[in-house]
């Protein structure tokens, strides 16, 4: 990935152990095993800022500590555990660092372990014909 988005969530989830992974443009954080945050900066995109990987049964109480947290519209409208701190609201940058603290801390209402996709089936190989 050329272009770091907010790369200040980087530093500040420093010294924690993370992994990043481009993801669809974006840049996906990963602390073991679980994803944390996606951090997506795209020309024109009503999404962009810090993506926070939670479930819904953590979306009011997460609320109150994020004010301008809302669903992902590209999802189109569906409830999902994907939040986004927007990062056209004027607290992102502080909205950011405080998800950060909470990465830093553990907060189980932050981080999950992305559902693995079961291998696709081989299709069977050819046969060559013969011709006798």
């Amino acid at each position: 990935m050329r272009h770091v988005p907010y790369a200040f969530v980087l530093d500040a989830l420093h010294p924690t152990a993370i992994e990043t992974q481009p993801m669809f443009g974006s840049l996906a954080i990963y602390r073991g095993e679980q994803i944390v945050m996606v951090l997506r900066d795209r020309k024109n995109d009503p999404d962009n800022g810090v993506w926070l990987a939670t479930t819904e049964e953590h979306h009011r109480s997460l609320h109150r500590e994020f004010p301008n947290m809302r669903s992902i519209s590209i999802l189109k409208g569906a409830v999902t555990g994907w939040q986004v701190l927007p990062a056209d609201a004027e607290d992102f940058e502080e909205a950011a660092l405080h998800a950060c603290e909470l990465v830093r801390k553990r907060d189980p209402r932050i981080g999950k372990v992305p559902k693995r996709r079961p291998p696709r089936a081989k299709k069977p190989a050819k046969r060559a014909s013969r011709k006798t």
